[in-house]
């Protein structure tokens, strides 16, 4: 198969492509694995999609999680491959590194991945192992390098997130639970929504509160 193909499928679906690269020969993956795919949502077609999934009407448990499983693991039977899950685990598949690896997300100033196309919206859904080598050529590069205001350091209202300091994850949560946070709990991160590639595109309010309330965990 050939990127372009892979592509399509996977915008067919609700997805992208937010990876593609050949693995290291070490790494823990289905035996005879030549190629890994990262997909991620195709952000704002995606959320209408999911929302109008049996998955999210019949309110199963974790339902994203759910619909990803059962849409990844179809992709990866019509691409003789084996779909591969975050939320599987322990242990837990490195999808952090392997976004690293392939050379299309980066680490920003404020430490969350960056994406030359999803900003500081990527995630991912899923990944697939194909048996065969699938290669498209490496012209991406890191969005930062370009962006001289780096707007995305300073918009943390409570300074959790900033210029090379660690994430503080109990103050960000912290402030999410209040009316001040309502903000950031409704509409998004404010430091993802900050950064110029994230802005090419509007993710849905309700595909953000859903995000938000994973995190808060209610």
């Amino acid at each position: 198969m050939t990127p372009d193909a892979l592509e399509q499928a996977a915008q067919a679906a609700g997805l992208r492509l937010r990876g593609l690269f050949a693995p290291d020969p070490d790494a823990v993956l289905p035996e005879g694995t030549e190629t890994l795919v990262l997909l991620g949502p195709d952000e704002p077609r995606f959320w209408p999609l999911f929302a109008a999934s049996d998955e999210y009407r019949t309110g199963v448990a974790d339902p994203m999680d759910a619909w990803s499983k059962r849409v990844i693991g179809a992709l990866a039977h019509d691409w003789g491959g084996s779909a591969i899950f975050p939320s599987d685990g322990p242990p837990w598949s490195p999808f952090i590194k392997w976004a690293t690896d392939c050379a299309e997300a980066w680490e920003a100033p404020v430490g969350l991945l960056v994406h030359h196309h999803a900003g500081l919206f990527l995630s991912f859904r899923g990944a697939i192992a194909l048996p065969f080598t699938v290669t498209r050529p490496n012209t991406f590069q890191r969005p930062c390098d370009t962006c001289t205001d780096q707007p995305c350091v300073n918009a943390c209202p409570v300074g959790a997130m900033g210029l090379e300091q660690p994430y503080d994850v109990p103050r960000c949560k912290t402030y999410l639970r209040t009316d001040a946070g309502q903000n950031c709990r409704e509409n998004g991160c404010l430091v993802r929504r900050a950064c110029p590639v994230s802005q090419e595109f509007t993710r849905h309010p309700e595909q953000a509160a859903f995000h938000m309330r994973a995190f808060l965990g209610n």
